[in-house]
């Protein structure tokens, strides 16, 4: 499953440099899914939806950082823990039950962003 940043969240930005898929932002930053991994243009993703990774997505949240459910590997395929959760200093980032995933889903999700590795 996906981590997720609940509104505990300091805004300490601890947890932003750990995401080896730069899948965390700064509140009301917009992402896009092509930051950090290999995605570029149209592609499909491993859940099906197609996308455009150059294209600019709406921030999550406008108020604490955020973690892009898409690009939430748990860190499966770099580390043995979520790195979000193992620095942050409020234990604000938890797993995300509305988007619960098994470790074969991660680490392909991971192969897909990062294929290189």
């Amino acid at each position: 499953m996906a981590i997720i940043i609940t509104d505990e969240c300091i805004n300490c930005g601890a947890c932003e440099p750990e995401c080896p898929n730069t899948a965390i932002y700064e509140g009301a930053d917009e992402w896009r899914y092509s930051d950090g991994t290999s995605l570029e243009g149209e592609v499909v993703l491993p859940n099906g939806k197609q996308v455009d990774a150059n294209e600019v997505q709406e921030p999550i949240s406008d108020e604490v950082y955020y973690i892009a459910p898409d690009k939430c590997t748990e860190c499966m395929g770099f580390h043995e823990e979520p790195q979000c959760a193992a620095v942050c200093p409020v234990d604000c980032c938890v797993p995300d039950d509305d988007h619960v995933e098994s470790e074969e889903v991660l680490l392909a999700k991971q192969k897909f962003m990062h294929p290189e590795d």
